[in-house]
C-alpha cells in the first residue's frame, strides 16, 4: 500500500484507479473502491507532501545557527520520523521499496496465522456464554419485539410476508412427492411402531382423568335429540325388523313403546352421573386398556386391524383427497390479503405483542428462552462459526488481499505517517536544545 510517505514506491505500488480490484471480501465494488482509492491517495499526498517540506526546509537551514538551527534540527528529526513511519505502515503491505527485508510485506506472507489470530479473538471475546447472555439482556430484544409487532401495520406486514412464503412452499410441494412420502416413509413407519402400548397408556390415562365424559355427555344429547325429532325414522328402521306374520297394530304399539323407554333409558343416562350404562362403559374402558398393555392376543388383534387399515390401498389415496383438499382451502386463504385468515393472525401478533409489553414474567420467559437457544446454537456451532474466518482468509490471495485490506484501513493509518512529521520534528528541536543546553 503505498502508505503516506511512500515517495518514489507510492505511484507503482498502489492500486489504480483504472484497474477495479476483484472482491476479496464476496465480489468487485468498482465504485466503492475507487472512492476509498481516491481518499487514500489524498492522504499519501498530504503525508508525502510534510516530509518533502521538512526536506526543502532542511536544505534551506544548513549550516545556520540560532533560531534557524532550532529550524533545522526540527525538519531533520521530521524527515526521520516521517520516513521511519513511512517504512512501518508501508511493511504491513508490501516490502518496502520492494526490497525482501525480512518481517515485511505482513499481511500477505501472514494472512494465515492473522486469521487464527482472529478466530482465537472472535471466540474468546465474543462467542462465551456470559458475554452472550449479557449482550441479550441489554439488547432487550424481547421487548422491542412486542413493541415492534403490537404495531397493526407491522403486524400485518409480518402475516404477509409469512403468507406468501408459506404459498410459495405449499405449491412447490409436489402431490407426488407428498404421496411418495407418506407410502414409503410415514405408513411404514407406522405400520412397524406397535401401536397398543400407546393406546393403552393414552386410554389408561383417559379413563382415570374421566377425559372422556365430556365426550359421553355430548353423543347422549346429540342421540337424545335425534331420537326426540326423528320418531318416524326410528319407527320405519326398527319397524323393518319387526316379525312379518305379527299384526302391524302390534308392531307399531311395540316400535312406539321402544322409541319412548329409549328416550326415557338416555334421559336417565344424562341426568345419572353413577348411571349403570356408565359405569359399565367406564368398566370396558379401564379393561380395553389394560388388555392393550397386558394381553398378547388383543394386542394382535389390535396390531392385525392397524396393519390392515394402513395397507389398505384406499388409504393412500384417501390420504392424499384430504392433503389436495387442505392445500386448495389453505391456499386460498393464504392468497386473500383482506381474508379472516390473514385478519386474525396480524390481530393475533397484534395482541401478541402488547402482552409481551405489558406482561414481564412471559417477556423473561423469551428472553431466556432466546438466551438460552443462542448459548445452545454457540456452544454447539461456535466453531464451526469461527473457523470459517480462517478458511475465508486462507482461500485470499496475499496480494489482493493486502491491496483490499489497504484501501479500507490505509487512510487512517497515513496519519500514523502525519503525526509522526510533527512528533518527529518536535523532538528533534527538543534534543537539539538540550544538545546547546549541554
Amino acid at each position: 500500500m503505498a502508505t503516506p510517505l511512500q515517495a518514489p514506491d507510492d505511484a507503482t505500488s498502489s492500486p489504480s484507479p483504472s484497474a477495479p480490484l476483484p472482491g476479496v471480501f464476496g465480489g468487485p465494488d468498482g465504485a466503492a473502491d475507487a472512492e476509498r482509492l481516491r481518499r487514500l491517495r489524498r492522504m499519501q499526498g498530504v503525508a508525502l507532501g510534510l516530509l518533502v517540506l521538512a526536506a526543502v526546509v532542511y536544505v534551506a537551514t544548513l549550516d545556520r545557527d540560532g533560531f534557524w538551527g532550532f529550524v533545522n534540527a526540527g525538519a531533520e528529526a521530521s524527515m526521520v520520523g516521517a520516513i521511519a513511519d513511512w517504512f512501518a505502515v508501508t511493511a504491513l503491505f508490501r516490502h518496502p521499496l520492494r526490497l525482501p527485508i525480512p518481517h515485511t510485506a505482513l499481511v500477505p506472507t501472514r494472512k494465515d496465522e492473522f486469521g487464527r489470530s482472529l478466530e482465537e479473538f472472535f471466540a474468546e471475546n465474543f462467542l462465551q456464554e456470559q458475554v452472550v447472555r449479557e449482550r441479550l439482556a441489554a439488547a432487550d430484544i424481547a421487548r422491542r419485539l412486542g413493541d415492534w409487532v403490537a404495531d397493526p401495520a407491522h403486524a400485518r406486514r409480518v402475516v404477509a410476508e409469512g403468507a406468501t412464503v408459506a404459498g410459495l412452499g405449499l405449491q412447490r410441494l409436489k402431490d407426488s412427492d407428498v404421496e411418495s412420502v407418506v407410502r414409503d416413509v410415514v405408513i411404514p413407519r407406522f405400520v412397524a411402531e406397535p401401536i397398543s402400548p400407546v393406546a393403552g397408556r393414552l386410554l389408561e390415562e383417559v379413563v382415570r382423568d374421566g377425559a372422556h365424559h365430556g365426550l359421553v355427555d355430548l353423543a347422549l344429547t346429540e342421540a337424545h335429540e335425534w331420537l326426540v325429532h326423528h320418531q318416524e325414522r326410528f319407527t320405519q328402521v326398527v319397524g323393518e325388523r319387526a316379525p312379518w306374520w305379527a299384526p302391524e297394530r302390534v308392531n307399531e304399539a311395540i316400535v312406539n313403546r321402544l322409541h319412548l323407554e329409549a328416550i326415557r333409558w338416555i334421559a336417565d343416562i344424562r341426568r345419572d352421573p353413577d348411571h349403570s350404562a356408565r359405569q359399565a362403559l367406564d368398566s370396558f374402558l379401564a379393561q380395553l386398556a389394560d388388555d392393550l398393555l397386558n394381553d398378547p392376543e388383543t394386542q394382535e388383534r389390535t396390531e392385525s386391524l392397524k396393519r390392515r387399515l394402513l395397507e389398505t390401498p384406499q388409504m393412500v389415496t384417501t390420504g392424499m383427497s384430504l392433503w389436495s383438499a387442505f392445500r386448495t382451502a389453505l391456499l386460498a386463504a393464504l392468497a386473500e390479503e383482506d381474508g379472516p385468515l390473514r385478519d386474525r393472525a396480524a390481530r393475533e401478533l397484534v395482541s401478541f405483542g402488547e402482552r409481551i409489553g405489558t406482561d414481564e414474567a412471559l417477556r423473561r420467559r423469551l428472553e431466556t428462552w432466546l438466551a438460552d437457544l443462542v448459548v445452545f446454537a454457540v456452544g454447539r456451532y461456535g466453531q464451526e462459526l469461527t473457523s470459517v474466518i480462517t478458511a475465508t482468509i486462507a482461500r485470499w490471495d496475499g496480494e489482493e488481499a493486502a491491496r483490499k485490506i489497504e484501501l479500507h484501513v490505509g487512510r487512517d493509518l497515513q496519519f500514523i505517517r502525519i503525526n509522526g512529521t510533527i512528533v518527529g520534528g518536535l523532538v528533534g528541536v527538543v534534543i537539539h536544545a538540550v544538545t546547546l543546553v549541554l
